[in-house]
């Protein structure tokens, strides 16, 4: 049985980290793309735009999140009413932003683009880009909202499915306007803007298949004043709402992280980039284990099933951990060979591969971070997840403080590692607490 179950969650989770690896492809087609037919403006121009929509979209993920967590709360209690009606609420809430997007672009690209310290050349071209692609933002945030439910119903196929569509038209599109038609800077946020609506309509295809809403507009009016229920919509903004705020912190950690380095030169800077590209590549691994408990979690605390859910969480958290052990030993034995890839300078390499047994201890000890995220995800224990984040900011902070005085750069990895050390430690405080509610919790 418990074989079973660890070959069961593998199956959920490889779709998931398929999708989350196909991802950083799509970057890496447009750079190709432009790199073949524009000068280094260009490319810088995408890099800044690009930037811009990332922290934008990041900032919404709990779209994607609260989605999963509520949807599999509503599976797991086998009540398909709620789960169509949680689907519609959270379908509206990422359209009305989206929109909301559109108009406010104006002023959202004005200030954006102030911020940056770019040529006046890089920031025209910025704009072009932005006032493109800002018109797919509601397919992308309704798509977030469609992600989500299809990791909380389990159908993790279906996401890469979506992944993969998504980034193989974008990069046909790619080759069609910046290669073929020579549209530039353009070109590929008109080819990101067509990608991310046909990814829209193509998840949603899939999901009224799946889910059986052929009748959409008539499930809809059967489900009104289920959708637009006011305990049901506060409890979805203020879940949604302190993810944003768990998420900015997160950023906020990450950007601390990146400007500390930046204050002991440029070579440190770039050498701690290179060793952040080990860390995004773990992630891609971990966050499909992490994928998984939110679904699976979510499913047991719906059907107030305690026993189920501590077996999943025992089950994916020793596949993460030996995930995150693997991942770690491999970046610790092949740090010589792996970082030269990455980087020609040889003062960078040096730096970085002196460093790298951080990196690596960092990735050993991050798999319980991301578990625990997985897990509060899946109950929508949001406030918990908002204090653990941003205690853990603190403590980071604190700690940076005080070694990179005495340690500098290695002081700086140190403190890195007591953040993610410190972000489970701070999430593992509550966790007891959703076991003594799982016995009484229900779906409000």
């Amino acid at each position: 049985m418990i074989h079973k179950n660890y070959i069961r969650i593998i199956k959920l989770a490889f779709p998931v980290i398929l999708a989350n690896a196909a991802v950083p492809l799509l970057g890496l087609a447009d750079t190709a793309a432009i790199g073949q037919t524009g000068a280094a403006v260009d490319l810088g121009a995408i890099a800044l735009a690009s930037l811009i929509f990332n922290f934008v979209y990041w900032g919404f993920g709990f779209l994607r999140m609260g989605t999963t967590g509520f949807i599999s709360q509503a599976a797991g209690a086998n009540d398909v009413d709620e789960t169509h009606a949680l689907l519609f609420r959270a379908v509206l809430l990422g359209a009305g932003i989206g929109i909301l997007l559109i108009i406010l672009q104006r002023l959202i690209g004005e200030t954006a683009i102030s911020l940056l310290k770019a040529s006046a050349e890089i920031k025209t071209l910025v704009g072009d880009y932005f006032y493109i692609r800002i018109w797919g933002a509601p397919a992308t945030l309704i798509t977030f909202t469609l992600l989500g439910t299809f990791i909380g119903m389990g159908w993790t196929k279906h996401l890469l499915f979506v992944q993969l569509f998504l980034n193989g038209l974008n990069i046909l599109l790619n080759i069609l306007f910046v290669v073929g038609y020579d549209l530039g800077v353009r070109g590929i946020a008109f080819g990101t803007v067509i990608a991310e609506w046909s990814a829209l309509f193509f998840a949603s295809y899939l999901l009224i298949k799946k889910m059986q809403l052929q009748t959409l507009f008539h499930r809809l009016q059967q489900l009104r004043s289920r959708v637009f229920d006011k305990e049901k919509l506060i409890s979805l903004f203020k879940v949604n709402g302190d993810i944003m705020v768990r998420t900015l912190a997160l950023l906020s950690g990450f950007a601390w992280f990146a400007n500390q380095g930046a204050v002991f030169g440029d070579q440190i800077l770039a050498a701690n980039h290179v060793l952040l590209q080990f860390v995004s590549l773990s992630a891609f691994f971990l966050d499909g284990y992490a994928h998984v408990a939110e679904m699976l979690t979510g499913k047991a605390y719906g059907a107030k099933d305690k026993a189920y859910f501590i077996e999943q969480v025992r089950h994916s958290t020793i596949l993460a951990g030996l995930t995150a052990l693997v991942l770690a030993s491999s970046i610790y034995t092949l740090s010589d060979l792996l970082i030269p890839l990455l980087t020609k300078d040889i003062q960078v390499q040096a730096i970085a591969i002196t460093h790298s047994p951080y990196a690596a201890i960092y990735i050993a000890l991050s798999f319980a971070a991301f578990q625990l995220d997985g897990i509060f995800i899946g109950v929508t224990k949001s406030m918990e997840m908002r204090n653990a984040t941003l205690m853990a900011l603190f403590i980071f902070v604190g700690f940076a403080l005080f070694l990179t005085d005495t340690y500098n750069n290695a002081g700086l990895w140190m403190s890195f590692i007591i953040y993610v050390v410190a972000r489970a430690v701070m999430l593992g405080i509550y966790y007891p607490k959703i076991l003594r509610a799982i016995a009484r919790v229900g779906i409000t």
